[in-house]
């Protein structure tokens, strides 16, 4: 959308708001906003959710979870799902208003994508985000919101970058959390992200989060929401609190007295539209003389302006109100998904076994408690997909009819037993059998948004939410969990207990065994890494995600994502979950050993850089591909800065992914980032920082990196 519309849809705003009353001025502030017939204005809900496809409104195209999307490292296949899914909101919004509905879930104001750094791999809700580096995050993230707000004379959907800011957990006190950090790890860390949104994809919304940051509550903070946010970036679409977010100002922060002063400490901060109820109390807040009419006013201008701009308030429309109903879950979008899914996973270990000859193989076993299970292919705020494939029916269709596929469940995901009334670890022998009667088995382990999601429901964790005694039989066998959980966060790095023992049981059965994990964060797998022939982390990678696991696993496809995250050894070796400080977190700051790499993921050719160059800004490499099949990989640059203020170890700066064909030299250019050649000192500020090195490769120029490829990085020394 031009300036020039941007204006008109502000000034017919203010000409709209100038009509209303006070009273009504605050109806409109609530995400639930109610209609004024009087100025044709229907009633709005403006809570919908689109992480990964439209989600919680019914059927729609499943795409793999946020953190599988950032594993793909492209950000042309983020910009096309998040196309797709626009045009899904569009198909479902158009066929809903036809019919009067115009609930929950069913507007076009989105509230994605989630750009907080995943700094801690306990976070139970890191895998809505697009991992711990702050420059794919940011890349990721505009391609995310470009592809959801179109092109058009008016917005396609309007997204929503949050949470901001400086949240990540623990999930259980983030009602409370005061967090604390270093005006280095502010502006290095946790901004740039959401200020690449607000200035490079000009995101329509932005929303505020539970915690508290320097003492201020983030919904209620000036220094955030006005100065940083507002006068620093320009940010001119309109602020939505988290939900109920604005009730803690009162009931945890304990900064203010009552929910009037709540809404009115939001309010003149700069949050526009709440999702909650305390906005009821605006018109108290009025009364008392805590905020003035021409705030309300500001703030009403702001949310209107929005739904003007979508073209869903007066005569206008849009161009996009004629996308039918049949573009919703269509063909060309399952397509799409299931490419994702195949480009977002990530092959850890591989001793040679794969890709799986299945004219070899005369029976298989399929083993474990995601093989068969819906619930990993969906991660959290998701839609129903029109079709799930799951990892044993992938595997089957891979296979075909040749080869005996023998399933057992193997255990609980995390009780101690599968049935009620039944002893410990009573799928174990069929697990044994099925893995002695095959030539190799397919281990499917890992967890779900049970295990690891947002503040709730603790699935894993039996005692808060059974009674486990008063009975004969020992119900412990059945609900045990192994204390897995907290308020939706891990609290170790480990597969739960029932698992471990399933792992151990089957690996010792002597035969080949390929493991599968479904996750959506990094987990503890030193055991699988010296046991398992192959690791292949699959995520959570969409409805259809078992189909892609089994293209990959007998070669019709290679993998060729990398870890947008860290895979570190174990708990023991990262900082308290709650400290905030970056001091030993992520790739950019631990200094011990890691098990696999942010940045490092196998293929099924040999991709290396063979010469590289520099230009400016553009990076020119020669990258040969020895092996015997064309396959797709990532080529990444990264930044060591001869400068007291850079991170300990090398940053991402730069990256591309390309296809390259069996046994040739192909050329690429790869743009680095703006910032690429500064550094972020004490006081926040970017100042510059030309000297260093540059090192371009298929992953981190670090040693685990060069033990696991075989393969070092290619050198440039930047003046």
């Amino acid at each position: 959308m031009t300036e020039t519309r941007k204006q008109l849809a502000k000034e017919k705003a203010k000409t709209i708001v100038a009509k209303m009353s006070p009273e009504e001025i605050c109806f409109q502030l609530r995400y639930d906003s109610k209609a004024i017939e009087r100025l044709g204005i229907p009633e709005y809900n403006y809570w919908n959710e689109a992480l990964h496809g439209v989600a919680r409104a019914g059927t729609a195209t499943s795409f793999p979870q946020a953190i599988a999307l950032a594993a793909a490292f492209d950000e042309q296949l983020m910009l096309r799902a998040a196309d797709a899914i626009s045009t899904e909101g569009r198909a479902k919004y158009n066929a809903a208003v036809k019919r009067g509905d115009r609930g929950i879930y069913k507007g076009l104001t989105f509230w994605s994508p989630n750009v907080n750094i995943f700094r801690d791999p306990r976070w139970g809700r890191g895998h809505e985000t697009y991992g711990e580096d702050p420059y794919l995050t940011a890349k990721l993230g505009v391609a995310f919101v470009k592809g959801m707000q179109g092109e058009g004379d008016t917005l396609k959907t309007a997204a929503c970058a949050k949470h901001y800011a400086v949240h990540s957990g623990p999930e259980h006190l983030r009602h409370e959390f005061n967090a604390v950090v270093s005006k280095k790890d502010l502006w290095e860390t946790y901004l740039p992200a959401f200020e690449a949104l607000v200035k490079d994809a000009e995101v329509e919304a932005v929303m505020g989060a539970y915690n508290a940051v320097y003492g201020e509550p983030a919904c209620g903070s000036v220094f955030l929401l006005t100065e940083i946010l507002r006068e620093t970036w320009g940010f001119d679409g309109h602020v939505v609190s988290d939900c109920w977010a604005i009730a803690d100002f009162h009931n945890n922060h304990k900064i203010t007295a009552s929910p009037r002063e709540s809404a009115a400490k939001a309010l003149k901060a700069g949050c526009d539209l709440n999702c909650g109820n305390t906005y009821l109390h605006l018109m108290g807040a009025l009364q008392d003389g805590l905020i003035d009419e021409d705030e309300l006013r500001a703030a009403a201008e702001r949310v209107l302006t929005t739904r003007i701009r979508l073209g869903i308030l007066g005569d206008e429309g849009s161009e996009y109100d004629d996308i039918p109903f049949d573009a919703n879950a269509s063909p060309q979008h399952r397509e799409l998904a299931d490419t994702a899914a195949l480009e977002s996973m990530v092959l850890l270990k591989n001793d040679g076994i794969l890709p799986l000859d299945k004219s070899k193989l005369t029976k298989i076993a399929v083993i474990g408690p995601n093989a068969d299970s819906r619930a990993p292919l969906k991660g959290n705020y998701y839609g129903t997909a029109p079709e799930y494939i799951t990892v044993l029916e992938g595997i089957r269709r891979a296979v075909g009819e040749e080869t005996r596929v023998h399933y057992a469940e193997g255990c609980h995901l995390y009780r101690a037993a599968s049935e009620f009334l039944t002893e410990r670890d009573n799928r174990l022998a069929e697990a044994i059998s099925a893995a002695e009667d095959a030539d190799l088995t397919i281990l499917v382990l890992g967890l779900d948004e049970t295990i690891e999601g947002e503040e709730g429901f603790d699935g894993a964790d039996s005692d808060a939410y059974f009674d486990v005694g008063g009975n004969d039989f020992d119900q412990r066998a059945y609900f045990d969990a192994d204390g897995t959980t907290q308020g939706g966060d891990k609290k170790d790095l480990r597969l739960p207990k029932s698992q471990r023992v399933l792992l151990e049981t089957i690996t010792a059965v002597g035969k080949p065994v390929i493991l599968v994990l479904m996750a959506g964060s990094a987990l503890d797998l030193r055991c699988a890494d010296a046991s398992c022939a192959a690791i292949l982390d699959a995520w959570y990678p969409g409805g259809r995600g078992g189909l892609a696991v089994g293209k990959i696993l007998f070669g019709d496809a290679s993998p060729c994502g990398k870890l947008p995250i860290t895979f570190y050894n174990k708990t023991e070796d990262l900082p308290d979950f709650s400290d905030y400080s970056m001091t030993n977190r992520t790739y950019r700051y631990f200094t011990g050993d890691t098990l696999y790499p942010f940045g490092y993921g196998l293929t099924y050719g040999n991709v290396s850089v063979e010469s590289a160059s520099r230009n400016g800004n553009t990076i020119t490499a020669s990258v040969r591909n020895i092996g015997n099949r064309a396959v797709k990989d990532v080529v990444q640059v990264y930044y060591k800065a001869h400068s007291e203020f850079a991170p300990a170890n090398p940053v991402l700066v730069g990256f591309a992914k390309a296809e390259f064909p069996a046994g040739e030299s192909k050329t690429i250019s790869i743009e680095l980032s703006p910032n690429a050649f500064t550094a972020v000192n004490d006081n926040g500020e970017r100042i510059p920082a030309p000297s260093g090195t540059l090192y371009i490769g298929t992953g981190q120029p670090d040693k685990r990196t060069e033990t696991l490829t075989g393969q070092k990085s290619i050198q440039l020394e930047a003046i």
